[in-house]
């Protein structure tokens, strides 16, 4: 009787351990890859606080840059206007005095509307021009200034005037053997009109070339 009581005991504490080893093994196991899966969020959450300080500095660099750009871009107009005026005090000073002034009008030139050519008339009233360029007989230098009138975009009109005075220059130069260096263009587009431009005969009397002479 007493050896079937110690049987039964050692078949009792066999079976229980057979349950309670494995719950304490799986109970292990799971801390374990809780413990891991910690360590990875926290991994994780490094890598994306490292990114987002990456990317903050990299955001202020940028600006940093785009601010000295902004600066650099500044000092060039500073530096522009100011070439440009030293420029135009030289070319007053290269010019000397003014000695007279011709207009090649429309009805001279005969600019027709969006057109720069140099026709007869413009290039009779040149020849006279010329005449009185040799009467003078002095070392001469000659802004060429191109107009038009209002029509249309301004930047084209720039061109045109331009264009205008650029004709009159090649026609002095080839007909006459006037240095290119004593001769300069500009053009003022339809920023100085002589006439109502709102009339067709005010914008007609607005296309035109002004030859300034200077000694």
């Amino acid at each position: 009787m007493k050896n079937n009581r110690i049987v039964f005991l050692v078949a009792f504490l066999v079976t229980a351990g057979l349950f309670l080893v494995p719950g304490c093994a799986t109970k292990k196991f799971v801390r374990q890859e809780d413990a891991a899966i910690d360590q990875k969020v926290g991994g994780v959450e490094a890598a994306i606080e490292e990114n987002q300080k990456r990317i903050k500095e990299h955001d202020e660099r940028l600006e940093t840059l785009g601010s000295l750009i902004t600066q650099q871009q500044d000092q060039i107009k500073g530096v522009d206007g100011k070439i440009e005026a030293v420029s135009e005090e030289v070319r007053k000073a290269t010019q000397g005095k003014l000695i007279f002034k011709e207009t090649i009008r429309n009805d001279q030139a005969k600019f027709k509307f969006d057109s720069f050519e140099v026709g007869q008339e413009a290039k009779a009233a040149l020849d006279v021009f010329v005449q009185k360029l040799v009467e003078e007989n002095r070392g001469i230098y000659l802004e060429i200034q191109g107009h038009t009138d209002s029509t249309g975009e301004e930047s084209y009109n720039l061109l045109l005037g331009k264009k205008r005075a650029e004709a009159v220059m090649e026609y002095l130069y080839k007909q006459y053997h006037i240095p290119l260096h004593r001769m300069e263009v500009f053009s003022f587009g339809s920023s100085a009109p002589v006439s109502d431009n709102k009339t067709r005969d005010g914008r007609s009397q607005n296309r035109r070339v002004d030859i300034l002479v200077f000694e």
